[in-house]
């Protein structure tokens, strides 16, 4: 008898199973917890990093379970699925060669930052190879391992969510035929699976449990922990027509839920429609329904009339047992989130139809095949050197393990070193993107810096109404375009406007009665962004010099404007440290 642990990644929770299996496919439920997501972005792979380990460390406490081999489940908004079909032309290599360019044409993303696998699933009346395809991006799946393997545990298959709700579906149902749909009702997206003999059509809808949270939370004004308080304890599916709950809340709740529902039932009726036409497939004659949203009461009603199908839900249960231990009455109803986990441990059985896909990063594979390798390797050893004695037994077990740590240091080394390739690329792309912006930004600068520029000079005569701009020189004070501009300004005010002026400046900040205008006009003029700074950061960046006549005071400012920014920080950087050391 074997252990196997799965872990399936939703939205908004991890669930950890741990299953035992008897002879080839009796499978048994002997312990199972899960832990909130809520504060965890899937689809960040440093938010996945960082907050799954602590997750998965509290579920295996709570729950007492050891670590044993592993299968992992990605939920369907991180994965690409696709349905395919090929001529059934050539040999096994050809075949993976037609594999390998719909890929290509189909993934958006390049393929050296994506893990891929297939399978083929039979063939088509038409004579066709059908395949079911599944791509992921490297990093996203690089981050659930990490995190897998921080906590302890020992990941040996990466599933996504799609496949494996699709086994669970046909183990419990061995009999299944016709067009039949899943509906996986999680809580950011809804999990639609078409499935009609070799025919497999997926996909991922983004109206779910917390969709109707927040319509609920629209309605009636509150928070989002409030609406989800009212969905759980108050909420049903309204049937429409013009009955009325008794309870106004109520009644008000079980509508704004059918109106969401709405929206996706007319989403499956575009996916159903889509399956038809382009992939020749046949009407639906039946619908199960799984996923932690389809608690919700009526909910198998609605379907039922929106779609005219007979809807039943998906029991995971029907052919696998439950242990002594696990609480019976909780699993009625988790046993709506656990298709996914039972999914993931059928492939450790031999039942047949089953799609194995795996999604393992190429480094991890190496190193659990040199992890299998090391047994032969070391009873090879055992039988040449018993002659040699106990030392040299002992010696050449070190260096077998001593291999396979290298072998799992240098694959991790060379997934490294594509990351830093990557980050570099990412890094040249920036700065050529930078380069081409910088022009463009400056031109735009240019369009208001004139006026800029005379109103931040208007802004230091402000505590001193009634001085206007006379005259106004400049030039540059080098030959480049961005060198920074030199400025004489002439600012001419009334001597009798002047005085009281700053007779009332003085009154108003009585520790500075000795200052005078030029002084006033200098420190605020220092402050502004678009003057340029002094090396010693003080006030002889502006000179400033008065000039009494009979009626008019004259102010002299000298001061240069700073030079238009760079859009590209580096270049700014590289900019000043020449200048520096030119001066040196």
């Amino acid at each position: 008898m074997s252990r196997i642990l799965t872990l399936n990644i939703g939205a908004s929770k991890a669930t950890l199973a741990e299953y035992t299996l008897s002879g080839k496919r009796n499978l048994t439920l002997t312990a199972y917890g899960s832990g909130d997501l809520q504060t965890v972005d899937v689809g960040d792979a440093l938010s996945v990093s960082a907050s799954l380990p602590p997750i998965l460390s509290q579920m295996m406490r709570e729950t007492g379970i050891r670590p044993a081999p592993l299968a992992v489940s990605l939920g369907g908004q991180m994965v690409f699925p696709r349905f395919a079909k090929f001529p059934a032309v050539g040999d096994a290599a050809k075949m993976e060669q037609l594999v390998q360019y719909e890929v290509e044409q189909n993934v958006p993303f390049p393929i050296d930052e994506i893990v891929c696998d297939h399978q083929f699933i039979g063939t088509t009346p038409e004579g066709d190879r059908a395949a079911m395809i599944v791509a992921a991006k490297l990093d996203a799946v690089r981050a659930v391992t990490d995190a897998v393997v921080a906590a302890g545990l020992r990941p040996e298959a990466v599933d996504v969510s799609p496949m494996a709700v699709l086994n669970a579906l046909r183990f419990a149902n061995p009999g299944l035929s016709g067009c039949n749909i899943v509906l996986d009702i999680g809580a950011k997206t809804t999990n639609l699976i078409l499935v009609e003999d070799e025919k497999v059509y997926n996909r991922s809808i983004p109206v779910a449990g917390n969709t109707i949270t927040k319509d609920i939370a629209q309605a009636f004004g509150c928070s989002t922990e409030e609406a989800e308080r009212l969905k759980i304890e108050r909420g049903y599916v309204s049937l429409g027509g013009v009955t009325e709950d008794e309870d106004e809340i109520s009644d008000r709740v079980s509508k704004v839920i059918r109106t969401t529902l709405t929206r996706l039932h007319a989403e499956i009726s575009r996916s159903i429609n889509f399956y038809r036409s382009q992939q020749g497939g046949s009407a639906p004659v039946r619908l199960f329904l799984t996923g932690g949203t389809v608690r919700l009461p009526q909910l198998d009603e609605f379907f039922r009339e929106s779609l005219q199908l007979d809807v039943g839900y998906l029991n995971p249960f029907t052919s696998v047992g439950v242990g002594g231990k696990v609480d019976a009455s909780a699993l009625e109803s988790d046993a709506f989130v656990l298709a996914e986990s039972v999914g993931l441990a059928l492939r450790h059985t031999d039942a047949p139809g089953l799609v194995r896909i795996n999604l393992m990063p190429p480094e991890l594979v190496a190193q659990a095949r040199n992890v299998r390798r090391i047994p032969f390797l070391a009873a090879g050893a055992a039988g040449l050197l018993a002659a040699l004695g106990f030392g040299i037994l002992v010696q050449n077990r070190g260096l077998a393990e001593s291999q396979a740590q290298l072998a799992c240091v240098e694959a991790e080394n060379a997934r490294l070193g594509q990351m830093q390739q990557r980050f570099q690329t990412a890094q040249t792309k920036e700065k050529a993107a930078l380069a081409a912006c910088d022009s463009l930004q400056k031109l735009m600068r240019r369009r208001t810096l004139a006026l800029d520029r005379v109103n931040a000079v208007r802004e230091s005569l402000r505590p001193l109404p009634g001085m206007w701009i006379s005259k106004w020189e400049s030039k540059k004070a080098g030959g480049e375009e961005d060198a920074p501009e030199e400025v004489n300004v002439v600012v001419l005010g009334w001597n009798d406007r002047m005085e009281n002026e700053l007779g009332r400046w003085r009154k108003d900040n009585p520790r500075s009665r000795n200052v005078d205008a030029p002084s006033i006009i200098r420190e605020n003029l220092a402050k502004s962004d678009l003057v340029a700074k002094s090396d010693k950061g003080g006030h002889d960046a502006v000179a400033v010099s008065l000039q009494t006549g009979p009626s008019l005071q004259e102010v002299t400012l000298s001061f240069k404007f700073a030079p238009v920014p760079s859009a590209d920080p580096d270049a700014s950087a590289a900019k000043k440290s020449q200048k520096r050391g030119t001066r040196k």
